[in-house]
């Protein structure tokens, strides 16, 4: 029986990979029914809305979505479509696996870490007014609760996942109330939690521990906006933003995303990587237990990228979308 999943292609380059992650995942033998739904621009223009009631129905029908990218204006017009899921679902957690994939060259060899990532508060709450022209003053939101709720998914996750040590990582140096919170809410979580190591750094010390020792590092809890830039900076030490995956959950839905915007300037060209999106896809199919799919399709990747003779311009070849999705299919009908 078909399982049905609320689909957000986006826009941009976000059709393209949706419906190149979609084949592939129906060529690997996955029952699914889709229910698609626009969101962000595409979506306002049609409705007026950014974040139609539907949608949201949907997801919290089904509990899980797979979305594309979506465009967000920067400083002016609709507000972020991302922002607004995690808010209305309480999408607590964002979940992001950074490792190196075979055959994809990058700056390191041996990464292979988390990043958790507070999801619904900090500075992306939203809080801004103008105190007084030319002055603007942006609240800072940490509490207890939050803060508590994604200690405890680092350390279980650690956990089920077999990892060793959860790093903490915050700025309570200076800013001794709000990121102080965080960190007694972590250290009480780790205390529970004796067979994880817990370490704490600094955020712009982890910065550069990072960039000079990524291998010293497993699992990372941050609040929103430090686990915003610092889960960019990890994909970067391993090829980039179009070869990580990432989710955001919460305890009623799941949304499985690429993490990568939707590069407008390359969009209706065949060119987009579909890499992002698919590892999304299979980070979902595992949350559904279709575990054997999963490993078949990441297989069928690995060999395409291991091999490289069909690469799209991103990782240095000249392949399309088209061309890149074909060759996955090839070795799952192999």
């Amino acid at each position: 029986m078909a399982r049905v999943i609320t689909l957000i292609p986006g826009d941009g380059i976000g059709p393209e990979v949706t419906e190149a992650v979609v084949r592939i995942l129906q060529v690997a033998g996955v029952a699914i029914e889709w229910e698609r739904y626009d969101a962000g621009v595409t979506a306002f223009k049609r409705f007026n809305q950014s974040l139609p009631s539907e949608l949201l129905d949907s997801i919290k029908r089904n509990k899980v979505a797979l979305k594309g990218p979506v465009t967000t204006p920067i400083a002016e017009g609709i507000t972020s479509v991302n922002v607004g899921l995690r808010k209305a679902l309480d999408l607590y957690a964002n979940l992001r696996p950074v490792r190196n994939l075979a055959g994809v060259p990058s700056r390191f060899t041996n990464v292979d870490l988390v990043i958790v990532r507070e999801n619904t508060e900090d500075l992306y709450s939203g809080l801004e007014h103008e105190v007084v022209p030319g002055v603007v003053e942006s609240l800072k939101i940490i509490t207890e609760r939050a803060s508590t709720r994604i200690a405890e998914f680092a350390f279980r996750h650690a956990i089920d996942q077999g990892r060793k040590r959860v790093t903490a990582v915050h700025k309570a140096n200076i800013m001794k109330l709000g990121d102080g919170m965080f960190l007694e809410s972590t250290r009480r979580i780790a205390r529970e939690h004796t067979s994880i190591l817990y370490d704490e750094r600094i955020v712009d010390a982890a910065c550069m521990q990072l960039v000079m020792f990524p291998e010293r590092f497993d699992v990372l809890v941050l609040p929103n906006l430090y686990g915003d830039i610092v889960s960019d900076l990890c994909a970067g030490l391993v090829g980039g933003l179009g070869v990580v995956p990432g989710a955001n959950l919460g305890s009623q839905a799941a949304v499985f995303e690429a993490v990568h915007g939707s590069a407008p300037d390359i969009a209706n060209k065949n060119l987009a990587n579909p890499t992002a999106l698919l590892l999304s896809g299979l980070m979902m199919l595992d949350h559904l237990n279709e575990r054997l799919a999963a490993e078949r399709i990441r297989a069928a990747l690995a060999r395409v990228l291991t091999e490289g003779t069909v690469r799209t311009r991103d990782l240095g070849g000249t392949a399309s979308t088209t061309e890149f999705t074909d060759a996955i299919c090839r070795r799952l009908e192999n």
